[in-house]
């Protein structure tokens, strides 16, 4: 077993290259995120897809090769026959209407979401986002559920039931929240002013609610200077202390992307993608993650990514960073235990057909 393989990084295009190859081989790597680029398009889509998983696969099993695809607007593969997943609002609008018609659907959506993508070699999607809608968030907007904690909490249960059905493990993201907030954070770095008990009793409700069901968990890169002056993502009082101490959360914590606007300043400093990557891990963090830092572009060939295994091997040498076996036993746990379908063969299957019958 590799001792500690936290990086998760991107690849350039629908193939991997030799650099791909190289970085993927790297101790230090232990996943790949992929992006609608990765998706050759309308036909083949799927073949091309299932064929760079393998190639993935084929340079290390244990990698866990990750995408965002939660439904609505953030779905990174929707053509070649994969199914439009309806955004979770659609959810939690049905909630209003009929609760239990609302819990069967978000089932049937994690089941097809996690099902179709299995049958083409992907192992992990970032899902389901545990926000809450406050009306203010343009970047949540339509892919939270709701406003109220409670129907956030049971919507997204079903939906982890049935990526588990499935075979999948799930990820609540962007912990403690990320709706009452304005800001982007992939340009800028949010500011939540409330208090640790107002936003524990609020948007942070989720995470309590369901740490016997979450197996993985994103923080947000928002500043909440009430109870840290560091985004929650690189702070030890929100990963260690209230997370996994107060909260008997237990699973894998993800870094979201360091490239993000919202990841480069850390007390007030902008800061390199290997001094971030440290300081999450430190934090509190299993795994961090690189993207779009692996495109060609000119003079470039995905430097960033390689300044980021190398900066992080120096660090590990000289002790800035540990290699913690409970980390690494964590990110192997996000891995697929059963064999998925084929996608023919999951065409026909019943609890799929079910499922598509169930979607609004």
């Amino acid at each position: 077993m590799t001792q500690h393989a936290p990086l998760i990084i991107d690849i350039a295009g629908t193939s991997l290259s030799k650099d791909d190859r190289r970085r993927l081989k790297n101790p230090l790597t232990g996943g790949v995120i992929l992006f609608a680029r990765n998706w050759q398009g309308d036909s083949g889509g799927r073949a091309q897809l299932t064929s760079l998983c393998a190639a993935i696969k084929s340079i290390r099993k244990d990698l866990l090769i990750c995408v965002d695809h939660e439904g609505g607007r953030v779905q990174r593969f929707k053509t070649d026959g994969f199914t439009h997943l309806p955004p979770m609002r659609a959810l939690g609008e049905l909630w209003v209407k009929d609760q239990l018609a609302a819990t069967n659907a978000a089932t049937a959506c994690g089941y097809v979401l996690a099902a179709e993508l299995r049958s083409c070699g992907v192992d992990f999607s970032f899902a389901p986002v545990l926000d809450l809608n406050h009306g203010e968030s343009a970047i949540i907007g339509d892919r939270a559920f709701g406003r109220d904690p409670r129907v956030v909490t049971l919507l997204a249960k079903s939906l982890m039931h049935g990526l588990l059905q499935a075979g999948m493990m799930n990820c609540g993201k962007h912990f403690p929240g990320h709706g009452f907030v304005k800001a982007d954070s992939h340009h800028e770095i949010p500011v939540d002013k409330r208090s640790l008990k107002a936003i524990l009793a609020d948007d942070a409700a989720p995470y309590d609610w369901l740490n016997t069901t979450l197996t993985s968990v994103m923080p947000a890169h928002v500043i909440y200077p009430k109870v840290d002056s560091r985004p929650a993502g690189f702070s030890e009082q929100w990963l260690t202390y209230i997370l996994r101490g107060q909260l008997g959360f237990g699973g894998a914590i993800f870094s979201d992307d360091l490239s993000m606007a919202g990841a480069r300043i850390i007390d007030g400093k902008q800061v390199s993608y290997t001094q971030a990557a440290v300081t999450a891990l430190n934090a509190g963090c299993d795994m961090v993650l690189l993207c779009n830092q692996s495109l060609d572009a000119e003079n470039n060939k995905g430097r960033a990514v390689d300044e980021l295994l190398d900066g992080m091997t120096q660090a590990l040498l000289r002790g800035r960073w540990e290699a913690l076996e409970s980390s690494e036993l964590r990110r192997l746990d996000l891995l697929p235990t059963t064999k998925a379908h084929s996608w023919d063969d999951l065409m026909l299957h019943p609890a799929y057909m079910h499922a598509m019958g169930l979607i609004p």
